[in-house]
């Protein structure tokens, strides 16, 4: 029998755009609703009741109309199919879906990301490949739905029967629930609900915007006279530490707390030797797994900033932060931000008479892979920098990173006085385990995640043993929660926060805030959002009178 290849060509063809169309129309946006076992074999066991619609208007169509909507029905596949594979990267990195009004920002952020990680050449070409890929979806994806509409014209008859049988077999799977596999109902409907979802966006993120305008306003502080501001921290030398990815889990969560607790618990007696004591409590961060700059610039403006327009919006205006506050009541403020590889016009936004970033700190050192340097040396050159050299009270916003994902290198703590400028961290750098081998295993991804934070929270501990005095006031806290692969989807937004001080009257102010004694927050201890610290803090340290 002599078989012929177009023939055979054709088959493939149309099967291959059969498995395209039906997996765009059931593969779900998050890694973790795909169906245990063969996930992508178990997830196509299911009857979209997109593609029964799709295929009742194409039978019923005439050849030219027929054509145009088979057009435009793939072209919004394809892009349904994109924000689909952007999903699933938010989703893993943020725990949240893709906002296609909002999100848009970030793609110039992420491309200056891929410059500083990857040159300009290897940005480039990620980009040009990134664009490529969109490409060919939306193509491919316009083509195969093309194709399987003139298969439906050619075979009508067969095709209405088997429209009417998909549709009976759907309605009956919907009315009685049937689940083949891990809870996964067969009567699907995921990429209607991502249309709807995508589309009501648009409205929802526009009285976003006008409800974040009347928030702006209101703000108790702003207008506040500098002698009547943080009154009850007269005298007092502050800092403000933000620990990378530091989240709830690190201390809660059996899979790898102990290394943390152990850390914690250890820290805490080095503090008490020192005379210094600490009260901890819990915060609910506005992001998750990263978008770190939407944790600081809510901390500190003392606003719910859990997007990229509402971040664009608050450093585009004059809002009354809280380094501002310290700046209006007479202290230098400064910002070390060993993150920053570009210009940071936020800066200004904040208040800073000086930013340390990462080509003003005189690191010579290897990176650690994201992170431009070891907190321990940022640490030393603030010491160096700022805090040795202080004249008159100092606000200090240290953003630490050695914490930052993946997690590999890690630095190993030093002897404060062999830092020098960074080059000692070569042969250490070179020697430890990187990203690669260490991403392997998720076991292994978890307990590097703990050893990170461990080493983040002992470095600002060994800090004030090794320089702080009776003015010193430290309050140092976690961003947002790690990444999904660390906790899972459905971990919470708390992150632990901790104020560390010798003077006993600075914790009198706080005795109502109900926080734990110690480094270590217990289970119970209050949580806040994030946005209420701010005023919480210039109420309780600043004069009576301050909010009135």
């Amino acid at each position: 029998m002599i078989t012929n290849p177009r023939r055979v060509g054709g088959a493939v063809l149309t099967t291959l755009a059969a498995v395209l169309v039906l997996s765009a129309l059931i593969v779900p946006d998050q890694i973790t609703r795909l169906p245990p076992g063969n996930p992508v074999v178990n997830a196509l066991i299911r009857i979209p009741i997109e593609g029964i619609v799709a295929l009742a208007i194409l039978i019923v169509l005439p050849r030219r109309p027929r054509q145009i909507v088979a057009g435009v029905l793939g072209f919004v596949l394809g892009l349904l199919t994109v924000i689909k594979i952007v999903d699933l990267g938010f989703f893993a990195v943020l725990a949240r879906e893709f906002d296609p009004v909002l999100d848009w920002p970030l793609i110039g952020d992420g491309y200056s990301f891929l410059q500083d990680s990857m040159g300009k050449t290897g940005a480039l070409l990620v980009a040009i490949g990134v664009i490529v890929l969109i490409a060919a979806i939306m193509t491919f994806m316009t083509l195969a739905v093309m194709r399987l509409s003139r298969l439906l014209a050619a075979h009508r008859g067969v095709s209405a029967h088997a429209a009417l049988a998909f549709a009976a077999a759907w309605v009956v799977c919907l009315v009685f629930g049937v689940q083949i596999v891990g809870g996964v109902p067969v009567a699907a409907s995921s990429a209607a609900a991502l249309a709807r979802d995508t589309a009501l966006k648009v409205p929802e993120d526009i009285k976003d915007q006008k409800a974040f305008e009347r928030e702006v306003q209101v703000d108790a502080f702003r207008n506040t006279p500098p002698e009547q501001l943080l009154t009850g921290l007269k005298g007092k030398d502050v800092v403000i530490g933000f620990v990378e990815s530091y989240g709830r889990d690190a201390l809660e969560n059996p899979e790898f707390n102990t290394q943390v607790l152990g850390q914690l618990k250890g820290d805490q007696g080095k503090l008490a030797e020192k005379g210094f004591a600490a009260k901890s409590g819990f915060l609910t961060s506005s992001t998750a797994g990263g978008g770190s700059w939407l944790a600081h610039s809510t901390f500190l403006s003392g606003l719910w900033i859990d997007n990229q327009q509402r971040y664009q919006n608050l450093v585009g205006g004059d809002r009354f932060t809280l380094t501002r506050a310290f700046k209006k009541a007479g202290y230098r403020t400064v910002g070390v931000e060993p993150g920053v590889t570009y210009a940071w016009p936020e800066g200004n936004f904040y208040g800073y008479d000086q930013v340390w970033d990462s080509h003003t700190l005189g690191y010579h050192g290897p990176s650690l892979s994201w992170s431009t340097m070891p907190d321990q040396f940022v640490l030393k050159q603030f010491e160096n920098l700022e805090y040795a050299k202080r004249q008159g009270p100092l606000l200090a916003e240290i953003t630490l990173t050695s914490s930052h994902t993946p997690w590999a290198p890690l630095p190993e703590t030093l002897d404060w006085n062999q830092i020098g400028d960074g080059s000692v961290y070569g042969p250490m750098v070179a020697a430890a385990e990187g990203p690669g081998k260490l991403w392997q295993h998720n076991h292994d991804i978890k307990e590097a995640y703990a050893k990170s934070i461990a080493y983040s929270v002992d470095t600002l501990v060994s800090f004030i043993q090794n320089y702080g005095d009776d003015n010193l006031v430290m309050v140092f806290l976690g961003d947002h929660q790690p990444a999904s692969v660390v906790v899972g989807q459905n971990a919470s937004h708390d992150v632990p926060i901790t104020i560390v001080a010798k003077d006993k009257s600075v914790f009198a102010k706080i005795a109502s805030w109900g926080w734990t004694d110690g480094l270590t927050p217990a289970p119970n201890a209050p949580v806040w959002q994030m946005s209420q610290f701010r005023d919480r803090f210039l109420t309780a340290f600043s004069s009576d009178e301050a909010a009135k």
